[in-house]
């Protein structure tokens, strides 16, 4: 299938790593032009050179989601190098913390605030600023990353966080859709990026089994009994980037390999 995505512009927040930057290289497979955005100068620097050495027109942007100021720059130098803004993915977040592990007498507020501002707050931020490069060419597509964890208990920010970034969506997208724009989130469960190997070796360690046990017993998790990887999270989210997927908008879509016995409708 053609996703119609050749010479489309696009913003990925969070793009140095992971699922962020799995996303950039799906995109760019596609022949879109990437903007990465991310904090670390030196994982910036390593995407961009990935990206380009696959042939990708890349563009690598410093920028904190936590400072609207550098937020509203990234997306002006954006616009100002490829001529516009068409897609922004919306991946740049503090790794989920285990705060299971913490009654809720040990929660401390400063935690919540440090999640929102970052998370919610920050793709509120890239979606303030590239909606007026999407309103007058009457299409755009944003796509929020959030996380299983708004379905379930046990990492209590953790679902408050992607509760939110969900509310943040279903807003946006009743809001823009008259104008061409689908906003839709997106929620991955645990993924095989490159903190796989330290959470399975810290997930053995504290139940005293082996890392093969460790892996197994999280893969039991999914109804495909094995973990997703970052580039097939990646690959849905390229074609909800796509005019393809004009059907979706203002809903979640799980891409964790599914979820045994809960029935979502």
């Amino acid at each position: 299938m053609d996703l119609r995505l050749g010479g489309k512009r696009a913003i990925v927040t969070g793009a140095s790593r992971g699922i962020g930057l799995a996303v950039a290289r799906a995109l760019a497979a596609e022949g879109v032009r990437i903007a990465l955005v991310a904090r670390g100068e030196a994982g910036l620097k390593a995407a961009r050179d990935d990206l380009a050495g696959r042939g990708a027109d890349v563009l690598a942007l410093s920028a904190d989601s936590a400072d609207d100021d550098a937020v509203r720059a990234a997306v002006a130098q954006t616009a100002d190098e490829f001529g516009g803004v068409d897609i922004l993915v919306n991946a740049a977040a503090r790794p989920a913390q285990a705060s299971s592990a913490r009654p809720v007498t040990d929660l401390a507020d400063d935690d919540l605030r440090t999640e929102m501002e970052t998370k919610v707050l920050g793709y509120l931020r890239f979606a303030r600023a590239v909606v007026p490069h999407m309103t007058p060419q009457g299409w755009g597509r944003i796509i929020n990353m959030s996380g299983l964890n708004a379905r379930r208990t046990g990492d209590t920010f953790g679902s408050i966080r992607n509760v939110a970034v969900s509310a943040l969506t279903k807003n946006l997208a009743d809001e823009l859709g008259p104008h061409g724009i689908n906003v839709t989130v997106v929620h991955p469960g645990l993924t095989v990026t490159e903190r796989a190997p330290e959470l399975i070796a810290s997930m053995a360690a504290a139940r005293g089994i082996s890392e093969s046990e460790a892996r197994s017993t999280l893969a039991a998790g999914t109804s495909l009994r094995r973990l997703v990887t970052a580039a097939e999270v990646a690959d849905v989210v390229a074609f909800l980037a796509s005019p393809r997927s004009v059907a979706i908008t203002g809903d979640a879509v799980a891409v964790g390999g599914g979820v045994p016995g809960p029935i979502w409708y």
